[in-house]
């Protein structure tokens, strides 16, 4: 089974969100369907049903690696580079 070697790197504790909502979606008046935080800087982004996929573009912009759940009651993560739940 594989697993995330970047978890241990993850500062805690975890950023605080930089946004309630994903900005680059509000800049062009969009909505997200759900929302994910980068666990390296803070930034909220959309998930990949969102058309505009920002929590993904965010990670390929930056090289942050793993990212959780935004969405109330959820708790999973994704390492973007490992492409495995954390």
């Amino acid at each position: 089974m594989k697993q995330c070697t970047h978890a241990d790197a993850l500062p805690l504790p975890e950023p605080a969100p930089l946004s309630e909502t994903c900005p680059e979606c509000q800049a062009v008046g969009a909505h997200p369907i759900q929302l994910r935080i980068c666990l390296v800087c803070g930034h909220v982004g959309c998930c990949d049903s969102s058309p505009g996929r920002h929590a993904t573009e965010h990670h390929k912009e930056s090289g942050h690696p793993i990212m959780r759940t935004f969405e109330p009651g959820e708790n999973w993560r994704w390492c973007f580079v490992d492409h495995v739940l954390v």
